[in-house]
This record gives structure tokens, sequence and C-alpha cells, in this order.
């Protein structure tokens, strides 16, 4: 909200939440219900609705594109991250459309001349064009100036100056009084087309998709409009804005104030005078280097949505698939999905900036089900090795292998690619050393006794061998679980803490994949599950108490922290991402990798110690006091 908010700053449907968008089911049904019940032939009214999920489509595809673009760092303008405080802020983008929706309703009810609209009028186009680049241009530039006075920008205009860095549907991010004024000054051409009987379909629905366009486009934090435009037609400069100088507007505040052309900046030199030069800048800048990449894959089919490119506050949340509205969605999943699998290529998600590293995340566009698949392995397999020497011609130091990446029967935990390529000079990090480390911590304190129980891993191996070491009898109630692990064990002498039984249940497990219901019920009331896994165990018991998989709590000056990794909270990595960081940090010069067999670890101590020297805490949950 702004800094002290007046009157009308709420959007009246706000205690709605997700159900705002039945305000408008009424009138859509009843324009449907005209035309196809009775027959009316009013195709202009009835084209509201749709009309209105193509706005929605369209500043969709202008966010996306927009964290597409600023992940991978080109032509990137404001080097400031985004937070989760201006996704939650910028939840609402919505409201405006169903705000516009709702008048676009009464106005066919009540005024007259707005049905029964031709499809195209030529003159209906040019009167909207010169209405707009006249009286509404010039009105909006003094009342933009009229909300920068200390009055109106405390109460209104603040909120939308929150953002510092943009992104395109950051231009509708405003308190709802300032909206019902731009709907009224962006009527002028709407309803001078209505009275003047030179409006159609087209001037219409052409006109809001321009304000889409210029607003999304001009709030981009990336430069994207050619510089030969201007060289063609050099006064175009003073009626066309572009990314970079409404960018100013937001660093300055005192400059740049016109909508979409700059024409009355320079009548009323209130210009910036680095408008040109930031704009040169950022047109020549080039894709950030980069030092650390983790390798993550898409999971469930609704993911998409999920990541940062798809819905930005989706994304800002744990994963769930419990949104209704995404089973709403299924022909446009499917459609991804058949597109990932046909042209599939591996895609930048995000990126950020910890202390002077720069990290990327790229995206294996494989799902879950695909990597039990034994046909895709090889294609896999071939995605992950392209990304490694992609990496690695980029300069990358550091790759970490998330998620199902780094399958032992895919690739060995990786080894496979550092035995094909042994003369890489990126590192690669398959995070088992932390991930261990951190099971470790996540054990409550006095524990000594735990249950093993899902598919073996190697952190599995590791923390049952540290677990033996420490004389904490490790209990395992399948006798096949029981020899695999027992190898390892006999060799370090350990053999006495490693139980064999199928009756003994303490209230601590370690849980792999592959826990299932019927085995949680056998715990008793109170019991703490503790993941090793990649992936979260189905929680079926509300009596007992469940750990995040293997996380840590990233540091404050971690930057552009706008989304979730999978199931976890805000701000939490998952280890075998944060390894990746670290050794990096460290500057280690050893990969760490390989089969359970053969595997090459870091010391746990040490990269736990190391860990946390660079401002990683450790995920602690509330119920965990009960144990110690």
């Amino acid at each position: 909200m702004a800094s002290m908010p007046g009157i009308l700053s709420e959007w009246p449907w706000k205690p709605l939440g997700s159900f705002k968008y039945l305000l408008l089911a009424p009138w859509a049904i009843h324009r449907t219900y005209n035309m196809v019940v009775k027959d009316e032939k009013d195709i202009s009214s009835f084209l509201i609705f749709p009309f209105l999920l193509w706005r929605m489509l369209h500043n969709q595809i202008w966010i996306s594109l927009s964290r597409y673009r600023t992940a991978k760092g080109s032509n990137r303008i404001v080097d400031k991250g985004i937070e989760f405080d201006q996704v939650d802020r910028e939840r609402s983008w919505d409201d405006q459309i169903i705000f516009n929706g709702l008048v676009f309703y009464i106005f066919v009810m009540i005024v007259p001349g707005t049905t029964h609209l031709p499809f195209w009028r030529i003159d209906g186009v040019i009167l909207s064009a010169l209405l707009h680049a006249g009286p509404v241009e010039f009105i909006y530039y003094w009342f933009h100036r009229a909300l920068h006075h200390h009055y109106l920008y405390s109460r209104y205009h603040s909120h939308h100056h929150s953002s510092i860095a943009t992104e395109p549907i950051t231009s509708v991010i405003h308190p709802f009084a300032e909206h019902i004024a731009y709907f009224t000054l962006f009527a002028i051409p709407l309803l001078t087309t209505v009275f003047s009987g030179t409006i159609s379909i087209m001037s219409y629905a052409g006109y809001i998709t321009y304000i889409d366009f210029m607003n999304n486009m001009g709030h981009c934090n990336f430069e994207l409009i050619p510089k030969f435009l201007f060289s063609i037609f050099t006064p175009l400069k003073y009626f066309m804005y572009t990314p970079s100088f409404h960018s100013l507007h937001h660093t300055q505040f005192r400059t740049n104030y016109s909508l979409f052309m700059p024409f009355y900046d320079y009548v009323y030199e209130t210009m910036d005078k680095s408008s040109d030069t930031l704009y040169e800048i950022s047109l020549r800048r080039p894709k950030d280097s980069t030092d650390v990449v983790h390798l993550t894959h898409l999971t469930k089919p609704d993911s998409i949505y999920h990541l940062r490119l798809g819905f930005a506050y989706l994304a800002s949340k744990p994963y769930t698939s419990s949104n209704w509205y995404l089973w709403l969605m299924w022909p446009i999943t499917l459609w991804t999905m058949a597109l990932t699998w046909i042209c599939g290529r591996t895609f930048v998600v995000e990126s950020h900036r910890f202390d002077k590293l720069r990290l990327q995340t790229w995206a294996v566009p494989k799902y879950n089900v695909q990597y039990f698949i034994q046909k895709q392995s090889e294609s896999i397999n071939n995605l992950i090795e392209e990304a490694i020497l992609e990496a690695e011609d980029k300069g990358v130091k550091v790759i970490s292998l998330g998620l199902l990446n780094q399958g032992d029967e895919l690739n060995m935990y990786g080894e496979l690619y550092v035995r094909k390529h042994p003369c890489l000079k990126i590192k690669v990090v398959d995070g088992t050393s932390l991930a261990v480390a951190v099971v470790l911590n996540n054990i409550p304190k006095g524990t000594i006794r735990v249950l093993l129980t899902g598919n073996l891993t190697k952190v599995a191996h590791a923390v049952v061998l540290v677990l033996c070491k420490r004389q904490i009898k490790v209990t395992v109630t399948s006798h096949d679980v029981y020899e695999k692990l027992k190898k390892s064990v006999v060799a370090n002498s350990e053999s006495t803490n490693l139980i064999n039984s199928a009756t003994s249940y303490p209230k601590v497990w370690l849980v792999g994949d592959g826990l299932s219901e019927q085995e949680q019920k056998k715990a008793a009331k109170g019991t703490f599950f503790v993941p090793f896994s990649q992936f979260p165990p189905k929680k079926s018991r509300n009596d007992c108490f469940y750990h995040t998989t293997p996380a840590m709590v990233a540091p404050s000056n971690l930057e552009n922290v706008d989304s979730c990794e999978n199931w976890l909270p805000r701000r939490v990595m998952s280890a075998w991402r944060v390894a990746g960081i670290v050794h990096a940090l460290e500057g280690w010069k050893e990969n760490e990798c390989g089969s359970s067999s053969s595997y090459s670890m870091t010391n746990i101590n040490k990269v736990w110690d190391a860990t946390l020297r660079h401002g990683f805490k450790p995920l602690m949950v509330p119920t965990q006091s009960n144990f110690i």
C-alpha cells in the first residue's frame, strides 16, 4: 500500500480473494444467454468476456517474456532484483481487468450505441488515435505530475513506485482510486467514437490492446526497442517511449512523466537528460557472465506454472497441485508438454546474485515420469551433458545437479560426464556432502536410535555410516536394505550399530522415496520424519511431524529471490543447490560427484562449516523442540 493510504485505496472485492472472478459470471452468462437462447445477434457485447481473457493472456505473455529476458541478463536496465514483497504487492494485477470488464458490461446496458457494433471502421480507428495522442496524453502528463505532489503521492502513487525494478505488470499496480481516474481518461476515445457513431469492435479492442501493450513494454526491465526504428524516423522518439525512458521515472521520480509519448516531457522540460545515454547503454549490454548453474527439471505437468517464468504468484509459494483453476487449464498444460517433448532444450529459469557470484538456474524440459522410463535415459543424459558443456563454454565455475538429474541409474550421480570429459574445467557437484550434513543436523538432539526406510541413495549410505560411527543405532526393516548397508558399515567396523528388525519402531524415522502410507501407519504417535530424499514424502499422519527435504535458509544478501524452490518455503534452498554455491565460494578444485560405490565426497564437517560461514542457516521446525 501507499505510505499513507487515502480513500478508495483498497479494491472493493479484496475480501473475495480468488472468488473475485465470480463478479463477472452473471454478466458473461447473461450475454451468452441472450445470444444463444434469445438469438440476439449482438456479437460485440458477447465478445467482452473473451476479450478480457485475451487481455489476461496478453499480460501473462509479457510477464513470462520479461522474466526470461531478465534471467538471461541481456539488455537489462536496472541492476536490482525483485523480492517477495514486490510479488505480493503485484499479485492483484488482474483487478483492473475485472474492473474494466464490469464497466464495459454496464456501459453496454445503459449507453446507447454500444451494442451491435460493426467489426471495422477506419474513421473510428483514426479518431481514437488522434484523441489518444492529443487530450489523453496531455491530460495524463499533468495528472501524473499532480500524483507526484507529496499529498497525492503519499496517499496513492507511492504504492506504484514501491517497485524500483519494474516488471510489465507493475504498470497496473495502483490503488483503486487511481484506476478510476485512468479508466475515465482512457474512456475519452471510446465514448467519443460511441457518440459519434464511429466505434467498431476493432477500434475498441485495438485501443485497449494498444494501452496494454505499451504499458507492459514500458515497464520491462530490459531494453527491446531497436535503434534502427529511431534512425529511420527520427521524430519517433517524441511519440514512443522506451523501457529505459520509463525506468528513469521509477529511479529518479521527478522526470519522464509522459504516458507513452515523451513529447510533453520535451515541451515542459521534464525529460531526464540521461534518457538517451541509458537507452544506448542498455541496448549494448551483453548477457551476464555466470559463475554457478543449478540444473533442475520440470516435475509434474502443472509445475510449468510454478516456475518463475510461469505464474509469478504461484511461483512465490511452495508447489502445490491443489489449485482448482489449474485443472481448467489442462488443454494448455498438454500443449506445453507436447512443446517441451518435441522442441525441448534446457532453458534459463532464474538468476541471482550472491556476494561476487552470479547464479542461474537452468531447467531440463523433462518431467518426473520421463526419468523413470528407460527409453528416455539417453535423451535426458544428452540434455544434461549439453547443459554441462554449454556451461563450460560460458565460463561457469560450478554446476550442481538437482532432483533426478543425478540419479545413480541415470548417470551415476554425474560421474558419467566427468569420465566422458576428463578435461572439464567446470566442477560437477551432486551435493551429497551438504545433504548428509543437513540430514544429520535435522535429527533431534539426544536421539540414540533411528529407523531408516525408503529407497537407498548415496545420501542414505553416507548418513548411516556417520550415525553408526557416532554410536547411534540405525534400524532397517528390510533384509535386502540391511545387507546393502552392511557392506559399507562393516568396512568401517561399525556393524553392531546397524540393526535389522521388523518390529522395532523408534520415534525418529529417516525416510526416502517410496515411503508408503502403510509404513507410516506403523509409526508411533509423535514420530518425527526426516527425509533424506530429493522429494518429500506424502504426509498421511496428522499426529506426526514432518521435516522438509534437506534444505537451508538463504542469507538475506542473496538477491533477486522472488520464487520458491519446488515445495520448499520462501528463501529456502535445497541442500544440493546450496552445495554448488558453497563449492564456488570456497573455490574448491575437485568434483563432488559419483556413484555410491566410487563417489567423491567433500568432508562433511568441512562443507557444513563453510556453508554456515557464508550465511546459510539450518531450517528448523517448531515441533523439533518436542524431541530435545
